[in-house]
């Protein structure tokens, strides 16, 4: 504060820092006037220099010709690919009103950070979206992924992957900020019991004292080899989540990404929560196409059956030892590519630990080794019991095959004949049908090793030239 005499009148004019409720304000005005503005740009497909494109106007708190009046601070917006971004959320199915209402009708809600970096989280009221800021670096990469990011889109909307539905800067009373918009992986309105940041690494992979006696602590690799044997799933919905990470690892691998983890909150069923989230009464689930848990997994997998008094938020069903989960998850923190930075990082800690363990890491490498963990020791299958009723059977079909063999057998005289011909054909047919057996099989693995998913998508690997995505952290 600065304090001016004159004319024995006192003059105080304040250079203090905007606070955070006035930070918050400005956000949700400022997506609130930049999606608004979007409104009057007519519909068209995305060109390559949209993903380049930043807008920037100031929004004074008097307001303006173009700008409504307000009162926070004066602030200057900048929307990055504005119409990438809309067609991310059109392909969401995030209408324009449903977008604002979540975001500007109600205040904010700040969440906490467990990890390691400074980023401030926020939650709409209603549970769809997740702001977090990020750094100058960051947000210039997540710039440079979009058009690659587009194409995986394109190519599979499900997936693990952070969705993004807006890029924003804001620059108030000196201070600025970057916000990024994305799909929220926990929702609010059920329990977790229990709450992972897994990484597949060893090193330093254990929760803080100061974490762990939060009343919803954020574990990690070794607390949960600790506390849970895996979480067992049936196979054809362990086969479409392992499928959906080996996809979404050979696309991060292909940008050079690593230092991911996977948010994983795990309700147990059987056990009576003991906070009930706040949850709206009019909301039925997530409106976002593809946003829950069930959803984002490849192949077709059955709804879990509906939980008493609530329902299952998409979440999906899994076992731990005798008791019924439902399992929310998702790929977090994808914003880190294996720089010169990262790289000595890794150097450093390798001399003094085992390098294979630290978390940082090559590309393919971290790809690897996360995969590896995952499909091992975290998710696991059910392994069908070999009921007796299989062995009845087996028994059966010896019955009466030994039966039918022994009343055949005086007829057996008669068709010797026969059957020496048919022997002939039946030989001549089968060199054929294991011609066809071997041809066969050469072109199904030809065909697979074009589509493996341990291969990186090629389309998705020649989008952005390794120089392009050398952006430097600090």
């Amino acid at each position: 504060r600065v304090v001016v005499k004159d004319s024995g009148e006192l003059s105080v004019f304040s250079f203090l820092q905007p606070t955070a409720a006035a930070l918050k304000g400005a956000i949700q005005l400022g997506i609130g006037y930049a999606v608004g503005n979007l409104s009057s740009k007519p519909d068209r497909d995305v060109l390559m220099q949209d993903f380049s494109v930043v807008e920037s106007v100031f929004l004074p708190s008097e307001g303006s010709n173009l700008t409504p009046a307000h009162h926070f601070p004066d602030f200057r917006l900048k929307t990055y690919a504005p119409l990438a971004f809309r067609y991310f959320r059109e392909l969401f199915g995030i209408k324009p009103d449903d977008y604002l209402y979540s975001i500007c009708n109600e205040p904010l809600i700040e969440l906490s950070n467990p990890g390691a970096s400074s980023s401030w989280f926020y939650l709409t009221s209603d549970d769809e979206f997740i702001i977090k800021t990020v750094q100058h670096k960051e947000a210039e990469f997540l710039q440079k992924l979009l058009p690659g990011y587009y194409m995986n889109l394109n190519q599979n909307p499900r997936t693990l992957l952070p969705k993004f539905y807006g890029l924003y800067c804001i620059q108030c009373g000196g201070v600025t900020i970057r916000v990024v918009v994305m799909n929220n992986v926990l929702p609010r309105a059920m329990k977790m019991h229990y709450k992972y940041d897994l990484k597949g690494s060893s090193y330093k992979r254990r929760a803080s004292r100061k974490e762990r006696v939060k009343p919803c602590p954020t574990f990690k690799d070794l607390d949960f080899q600790e506390m849970h044997e895996g979480l067992h799933f049936d196979l054809d919905t362990y086969n479409a989540l392992m499928k959906t990470l080996q996809r979404d690892c050979r696309v991060l691998e292909s940008f050079k990404i690593m230092d991911y983890s996977l948010l994983l909150g795990i309700h147990v069923l059987d056990r009576k929560p003991l906070v009930r989230g706040n949850r709206c009464d009019s909301r039925k689930g997530q409106k976002v196409l593809y946003s829950t848990a069930l959803e984002s997994i490849q192949g077709n997998v059955k709804d879990p059956e509906p939980v008493a008094d609530d329902d299952t938020l998409g979440g999906i069903p899994a076992k731990h030892k005798d008791e019924s989960l439902l399992i929310f998850l998702g790929i977090i923190d994808i914003l880190q590519s294996y720089r010169f930075i990262k790289k000595v990082e890794h150097s450093w800690k390798a001399l003094v630990h085992d390098g294979d363990t630290v978390s940082v890491h090559r590309p393919n490498f971290y790809a690897d080794r996360f995969l590896k963990f995952m499909g091992s020791t975290v998710f696991k299958k059910i392994h069908p019991l070999r009921g007796t009723s299989s062995k009845r059977k087996r028994n059966s079909l010896h019955a009466s095959k030994s039966a039918s063999q022994e009343i055949l057998s005086p007829q057996t005289d008669k068709k010797d004949e026969k059957k020496a011909q048919s022997m002939e054909n039946l030989d001549g047919n089968c060199k054929l049908k294991l011609i066809f057996q071997q041809i066969l099989f050469e072109d199904r693995r030809a065909s697979s090793s074009t589509i493996a998913l341990d291969e990186p998508l090629p389309s998705l690997s020649r989008s952005l030239s390794d120089t392009e995505l050398d952006v430097y952290l600090v």
